[in-house]
């Protein structure tokens, strides 16, 4: 699975990571799989995958770097895939929730997943105890700002980025 995703600043990447240790029987994301996803784009077929790049550049094209930033912690209770709870930064803007919107007009949404019930955020982690996500979701959090200035088709499979591009696109 190929999807488009910010690449997460250090001090988000710090803040997941801290939070990460009130949730000890939870499987916490590591300091480097923290990201923001801004679309899934689809499998590994062969005719598709390299044609990727060329249709998420020409997708964004246009794009202006934009802003973003976590606002507090939020649990899906229930996933529709993997172990819950799974524990997260909401991530706030606008801007996103717009290229998301874009980018589900030329690739399908998820059902479940994307367009309408997308929700912008950088997981902290997956599984654990319900009331320690309760706990580490009911306390305030430093609001830490960024601005976007690339996107990068991430390959799942190979946990790595396989192309970038800079904004403005």
């Amino acid at each position: 699975m190929y999807s488009l995703n910010v690449p997460v600043p250090a001090p988000v990447a710090r803040q997941a990571g801290e939070l990460a240790r009130e949730l000890p029987a939870a499987r916490a994301r590591a300091r480097d799989e923290h990201s923001l996803l801004v679309k899934r784009l689809g499998g590994r077929d062969g005719y598709e995958a390299e044609r990727l790049p060329a249709r998420v550049r020409e997708a964004i094209a246009g794009t202006a770097p934009f802003e973003v930033a976590t606002t507090d912690v939020g649990i899906f209770e229930e996933p529709p895939t993997g172990a819950g709870p799974v524990v997260y930064l909401a991530v706030e803007s606008p801007a996103l929730v717009a290229l998301h919107e874009r980018l589900c007009e030329v690739f399908e949404p998820v059902a479940h997943l994307e367009g309408d019930v997308f929700v912008p955020h950088v997981t902290i982690a997956r599984g654990g105890e319900m009331a320690a996500a309760e706990r580490l979701a009911a306390r305030d959090i430093e609001r830490v700002t960024w601005e976007v200035s690339e996107l990068a088709i991430w390959d799942a499979e190979r946990s790595l980025p396989t192309t970038r591009f800079s904004l403005p696109a």
